[in-house]
């Protein structure tokens, strides 16, 4: 069958959430309730048996707290409350009973890095120069030049730093600037979010989702990072953030400690911590996932990666071949933040075919794999008219997020099920009644029928949780394939021809109709992957 090197993922003991498959809700755009055009937590409850259908056993929510909604909920003006645009109390307790009476465990997002401008701490701390909340963010004198402190710009473009006219400093935000940067070399701040998370653990919740998990500790000194490359406010926010080396900004040592505390916290009431490890590289991945730090980490390069045969097994070998625990990785191939995987693949039918095998190699390696809402009816990036656009980042440098956000669309009829507004906070996107669920859900062969039986097959298959992991060289450059356990082999056609492989035995899982086979293996159509137990 083909030469094999190995990676070592045997191991029987584990947590509850080795054996989960996770779904992505992005709130503002899941369901709609109340007919305000915004998604909502009772629109979450409405729709929680389409999550069961599906398979999924793990739901992580996107922010709901109060907000001005400069960033839609990431920038936070109150940890421990509920927006009156998502709900109140009692629906997010409604929705944590309706969630565990269906077996699924609910996690929240943690944002961390920032708060708003308009949280009372930073308000505090504007208004009050010498008092107690002035050192729960990241301010600094002006450079030798009266101008910014340092060199280092912001994830979203542009310098990091915002002069506040008041004092005559700066702060530092990493994103925008109504989403200052705490300073996590304060021990209140530490104090602070301890609470924070208790308060939402006794609440109920399963584990956090941890935004900006490489940022938090700064360098205690605001050195400059090195500059590797040309840097030009009018480049698009990636080139300019890789326009550096990041010693300085992220990713410093200090984090690790941060996480050791909330797990141990976490460990008392079995919840889980999973990181948005948003990284360049497996080692400085590796470095956010010790043993004693995060759970759970995302790896992104799937997120971005072409629809090309040797870049997408570097991008699937390279956190497997870093981290010791093969199970502490996230995997997913889209979320709120990047370009839908059918859209980069090409758009229509073919790019759908290559965003399920993309996802079918995901959930058959060793740890926790997630879908982003939507993924699942094969749904393609949503046209948003330039006068529609609502994403800050997409209007100031044209790489708008708006796209995998727009509402899900449950059934024909207006706005797709998604609302009883008239006009909903993002457009439809321009979808059709085969996108959505409810024609899916009644037609055999759907997108929807292919992710519930990938997931099932996640779900059933124990070697797929904790069976070792080989990698297979078939002789053939475009196929990517490995085996888990003793008889699972997975092969994905990473090419536009077809494509014979020396493999044979009982297909668990195919992404197209039909199989071919041919005389001692069998024949993949391009994009097709397959499962089979040998």
């Amino acid at each position: 069958m083909g030469s094999a090197s190995t990676n070592c993922c045997t191991s029987t003991q584990g947590h509850w959430w080795h054996d989960t498959v996770g779904y992505v809700i992005y709130i503002r755009s899941f369901a709609d309730a109340n007919g305000d055009g915004v998604g909502d937590l009772a629109g979450i409850i409405n729709h929680l048996d389409h999550l069961v259908e599906l398979g999924v056993n793990l739901v992580w929510v996107s922010p709901f707290y109060p907000s001005p909604m400069a960033d839609f909920g990431y920038d936070v003006a109150d940890y421990c409350s509920v927006d009156p645009m998502f709900g109140n109390f009692e629906d997010l307790d409604h929705l944590i009973s309706e969630v565990h009476r269906r077996d699924i465990r609910l996690i929240v997002d943690l944002v961390p890095n920032h708060t708003s401008v308009e949280h009372e701490w930073f308000k505090n701390a504007r208004s009050q120069p010498a008092g107690v909340h002035r050192d729960y963010y990241v301010w600094s004198d002006p450079g030798p030049d009266g101008g910014v402190p340092n060199n280092w710009v912001s994830y979203f473009g542009g310098p990091a730093w915002t002069l506040d006219d008041a004092t005559g400093q700066y702060y530092l935000h990493l994103f925008l600037d109504d989403q200052p940067d705490l300073n996590w070399r304060n021990p209140a701040v530490h104090e602070e979010f301890e609470r924070i998370l208790r308060f939402w653990l006794d609440r109920g919740v399963d584990g956090f989702r941890v935004d900006v998990a490489q940022g938090l500790v700064k360098d205690a000194q605001l050195r400059s990072n090195p500059q590797v490359g040309s840097w030009d406010p009018a480049m698009s926010r990636s080139e300019q953030w890789d326009a550096f080396d990041h010693l300085h900004d992220v990713c410093q040592p200090e984090t690790l400690g941060i996480y050791e505390r909330w797990r141990t916290i976490c460990a008392e009431y079995d919840a889980v911590l999973i990181g948005e490890t948003h990284v360049l590289t497996a080692d400085e991945f590796a470095f956010l996932l010790p043993g004693t730090g995060l759970d759970v980490g995302f790896w992104f390069p799937p997120m971005d990666a072409r629809w090309e045969a040797e870049e997408l097994a570097k991008t699937l070998r390279e956190p497997l071949n870093s981290v010791p625990g093969m199970r502490s990785i996230g995997w997913m191939a889209s979320s709120l933040d990047q370009v839908r995987p059918a859209t980069r693949f090409g758009g229509g039918d073919p790019g759908r075919r290559r965003a399920l095998a993309l996802a079918t190699l995901l959930f058959c390696l060793p740890g926790l794999p997630f879908l982003y809402q939507g993924e699942e009816l094969g749904l393609l990036e949503g046209m948003v008219p330039p006068d529609r656009r609502a994403d800050p980042v997409g209007l100031d440098v044209g790489t708008s997020r708006d796209g995998c956000r727009t509402p899900i669309p449950w059934k024909p009829g207006p706005t797709f099920g998604f609302s009883s507004a008239a006009d909903t906070w993002l457009p439809d996107g321009g979808r059709r009644d085969s996108d959505t669920a409810f024609v899916q859900r009644k037609a055999p062969g759907s997108w929807l029928d292919r992710y519930s039986a990938l997931v099932r097959l996640r779900r059933t298959e124990q070697a797929l949780g904790n069976g070792s992991l080989a990698w297979l060289d078939l002789g053939v450059h475009e196929v990517i394939a490995f085996q888990r356990g003793d008889h699972l082999v997975v092969l994905a056609n990473i090419s536009e021809r077809y494509v014979h492989v020396g493999v044979s035995g009982s297909v668990l899982f195919t992404t197209h109709d039909k199989l071919q086979s041919s005389r001692g293996g069998m024949k993949l159509a391009p994009a097709q992957a397959v499962v089979v137990r040998t």
